[in-house]
């Protein structure tokens, strides 16, 4: 569909007050430029003028009209001419009885190419005699204005017109309005600000953890962030100064591991040189984890220089000390398009302004490197210091082993199963614990003495020795059965000596020393991996912090501005500073007249120009008649009313009865869809700063110039809102936005579009804009008027549907507008052959003394160009 802005801009003119003002070029090129200039729209290529004036006024601003048509632009330049009133002499006096009209004299400058005229001689659509038209009938010039000024109606009346002789006709019109109320436009677009600019409040656990992952942005910045050169790459360059320092320490390990199990084993028991094995491995081990620890160090502390050192000195001294920083060619170039799709992908989700800040804060604390100080402080977690070298037994009393006790004391009674002499054999079994409990006492020296590991099993074989020698006396058992007794119980003292051996192996503090060393090496190289990781692309990640923060700053700067636009005109603080008028977006334009509807269209400076005021008389202004002082207002002029914020109430006052208003009440999708036409807004603001963040030129001007575009476009989004109503997507709409319809957005039904569009083209189809003295000067030829049938391009699927429904024909070349308020029919009757006169412009100047209305011989000519 095409906008507005691809149609070109219809300019606004008022000849019938201020006309003098606009006596040379320079006055009107000023003049449209600041009408221009304060709606925020540029000049076009191809300008669109729409001249409001009387039938006399054609010969009395002639000088205007020559100026218009030789007004300077690049393309094409048009004029339509809507003639508001009857022409000089319909009435010849109090009697009420009428004349024929005299013939429409058209300045010969008004009959070029791209310039027609259009007749309205009574807007009321008067009827009788009785029922003269006023003045002025500004309601329905107001409406008949805002139609005319949608440009797609606009070029489809010019075209008309141009296909009629003489390029003139009166029009026939029945319009229909579906609109908001303004309270319930004023609540959607502040509920729509609120929701855009959103609140700041905490993300939730489930967005944390998909936050943290990474899993929620786009390739490039997941790779920053999770990625960071893959966390399995390799760190280490194998043969490099950290990989053999590395490949020492954990070798150093291994063989104090297999020193510590040998120790464990009963050879270590009866060996002092298994310990002493142990001790000397151990020691290689601690020594090999320092010179490791240092390595670390070296590769966190940098090169010791005051500045921080370049990404290629950082690699060039990691590589010296056999570390390998993964190549981050290529991510650089790829950040503004990353940050960009997460932004898009964001918004598109419907997520508020602050809460997309959050998201943007958060990429930019989980892609920034950490400081190398933060990772200097983590070495004293892997300090030599919090390994004991020469670690002892601890308190002493080591674990006797799960069932050493009892199973002690059974050793001790099978290996006392004798009687008389050979009763010494008992103490066999009592003296393997005895044993036991000196050597390991004697291995594990400094460790005070034996403990329960070395005590209790000694006393239970003892009470299991002396068990044994009573139940031999009282059972007197064989002497086979009792040397399979010894052998059972030496057996079973061994594997329990055994077990006790290792229980107190396992409980003594060197033990764990292996186990601690071999943590803090992992510790250490994982250390050392993160450390080469921060290393990774660090220029791109802090340039990607950077930009995230500043587009988070931009957001919620941008959020800040929406909600306090949101905030009704009484309760917004007043500014301190110098005095003059606010900027544009800074009005309450629910409650206030448009730029483009108001004194930005104004041509000069002074009130007797401020015509344009009274195109807003349905939003609260009115076109006033001329003060008793002669004041602005006089033959059409506009005048803002007392009156600004008038209740929607006041609009149905004086409504012609060529209109139909429909005012919904808002349908459940109108917030929903003003807050992504803010949203698509934004993204359209920011596309530049992208480019910026690509540049590395994300900084504050950059924010600045952002934020004053999104400023700008929610000015154009409110200004689009109030002209062309909710139904038309904005110019910035994106375009896979799919916009709901008319029953979802106003409330309305848009069967009454359809019925009104599709109605038969007869003379009973609208209301002719002619007094009755002027409808004798149309043609009566049904089949010479251009029929125009136009409805918003909003509701195209809708009406279509509803004409398959109902069976109705569609008609032909239906207009499709840009504009989403008005829908309806305009028939451009031709005037009949003859009454449309034209004179040259330079003998029919007012200057020259000559009116031609006041000129019957005038009439009487055969040529009108040669006077």
């Amino acid at each position: 569909m095409k906008t507005s802005e691809d149609l070109g801009t219809v300019i606004q003119l008022d000849l019938r007050s201020g006309a003098a003002e606009l006596d040379t070029a320079k006055a009107l090129r000023a003049g449209v430029a600041r009408q221009l200039g304060r709606a925020g729209l540029p000049e076009p290529d191809d300008p669109l003028f729409l001249v409001v004036d009387t039938p006399a006024g054609l010969t009395d601003h002639q000088r205007q009209y020559e100026l218009l048509t030789a007004y300077r632009a690049v393309g094409e330049v048009r004029i339509l001419v809507l003639l508001v009133g009857s022409a000089p002499g319909s009435y010849a006096g109090e009697d009420e009885a009428f004349q024929p009209d005299r013939r429409l004299v058209r300045p010969a400058v008004l009959r070029a190419s791209g310039t027609a005229l259009l007749w309205a001689g009574d807007l009321r659509s008067a009827r009788t005699a009785l029922e003269q038209p006023e003045p002025d009938a500004p309601e329905a010039l107001a409406v008949l204005v805002d139609v005319l000024s949608v440009p797609d109606v606009y070029l489809k009346v010019l075209d008309g017109l141009g296909a009629l002789p003489d390029a003139v006709a009166a029009p026939g019109v029945r319009l229909l309005e579906q609109d908001l109320p303004l309270e319930v436009r004023d609540r959607a677009w502040r509920d729509a600000l609120l929701r855009f600019a959103g609140e700041d409040t905490e993300l939730a656990p489930d967005l944390l953890v998909t936050a943290s992952s990474g899993a929620d942005l786009p390739e490039p910045l997941r790779s920053l962030v999770a990625g960071r050169g893959s966390r399995d790459q390799r760190h280490r360059e194998p043969g490099g100064v950290a990989d053999s320092t590395y490949a020492a320490c954990a070798q150093a390990l291994d063989y104090a591991e297999d020193a510590l199990a040998q120790l464990r084993s009963l050879p270590g028991l009866l060996r002092a040189s298994r310990r002493q094995a142990f001790e000397a491995d151990l020691d290689q081990a601690h020594q090999a984890l320092g010179e490791y620890r240092d390595l670390v160090g070296t590769a966190l502390r940098g090169g010791g220089s005051g500045t921080a050192p370049s990404a290629a000195e950082t690699a060039a001294r990691l590589g010296a000390l056999g570390l390998r920083v993964p190549s981050a060619e290529g991510m650089g170039e790829r950040i503004g398009e990353g940050l960009r799709e997460f932004a898009g992908k964001l918004l598109g989700q419907g997520l508020a302004l602050r809460s997309v800040a959050q998201r943007f804060t958060g990429l930019a604390g989980r892609v920034e490197p950490v400081p190398g100080s933060a990772l200097v402080r983590k070495l004293a977690d892997h300090s030599t210091e919090a390994v004991s070298r020469r670690p002892a037994v601890g308190n002493g009393t080591a674990a006797t082993g799960r069932g050493a006790l009892p199973a002690a004391a059974v050793a001790g009674l099978l290996g006392a199963l004798w009687r008389g002499p050979l009763a010494v054999l008992a103490i066999a079994v009592p003296l393997i614990f005895f044993a036991v409990a000196l050597l390991g006492a004697s291995r594990l020296r400094g460790a005070g003495g034996p403990g329960r590991w070395g005590w209790g099993p000694r006393a239970a074989a003892l009470g299991g020795a002396a068990a044994g020698v009573a139940m031999a006396y009282a059972l007197e058992p064989p002497l086979w059965l009792s040397a399979v007794g010894l052998l059972a119980g030496l057996g079973v003292a061994v594997e329990t000596a055994r077990r006790l051996w290792r229980a107190a192996i396992d409980s003594w503090a060197a033990f764990h020393a292996t186990a601690a060393l071999r943590k803090a090496l992992g510790g250490l190289d994982a250390l050392l991996a993160e450390a080469v990781r921060e290393h990774w692309a660090v220029e791109e990640r802090l340039h990607c912090a950077d930009a995230a923060r500043s587009v988070a700053g931009m957001l919620r700067a941008t959020a800040a501005a929406a909600a306090a636009e949101a905030v009704p005109e009484p309760e917004r603080p007043t500014g301190t500073g110098a005095s003059g008028p606010e900027p544009l977006d800074a009005d309450d334009w629910l409650t206030s007249a448009s730029a483009l509807e108001t004194d930005a269209f104004a041509l000069s400076d002074d009130g007797d120009s401020d015509w344009a005021s009274a195109y807003a008389w349905q939003d609260g202004a009115s076109w006033s008649e001329p003060d008793e002082r002669g004041e602005p207002g006089a033959r059409g002029g506009f005048a803002e009313s007392a009156g600004a914020a008038a209740p929607w109430a006041d609009r149905t006052a004086g409504v012609p009865r060529w209109l139909d208003r429909e005012n919904g009440e808002g349908g459940p999708e109108l917030v929903a869809a003003l807050a992504g036409d803010l949203t698509d807004a934004a993204m359209v603001a920011m596309e530049p700063y992208w480019g910026a963040v690509e540049r590395g030129q994300a900084g504050a001007l950059a924010v600045r110039r952002t934020e004053e575009r999104v400023r700008d476009l929610l000015s154009t989004a409110r200004r689009h809102l109030q002209h062309n109503g909710v139904l038309a997507p904005p110019p910035f709409a994106a375009d896979h936005r799919t916009r709901a319809g008319s029953a979802n957005l106003l409330g309305t039904d848009p069967r009454r579009v359809a019925d009104l569009v599709g109605t038969e083209a007869d003379r009973q189809a609208v209301v002719q804009l002619s007094s009755p003295e002027q409808g004798t000067l149309l043609s009566r030829d049904p089949a010479a008027a251009v029929w125009i049938r136009f409805a918003p391009q909003a509701v195209r699927d809708e009406v279509e549907k509803t004409w398959r429904t109902t069976g109705c024909v569609p008609p032909e070349q239906t207009l499709w507008t840009s504009s989403g308020r008005y829908a309806g029919l305009v028939r451009l009757t031709p005037l009949r052959m003859g009454v449309v006169d034209t004179v040259r412009s330079r003998q029919n100047s007012p200057a020259d003394g000559l009116d031609p209305y006041d000129s019957a011989d005038a009439y009487d000519r055969e040529d009108g160009d040669s006077w």
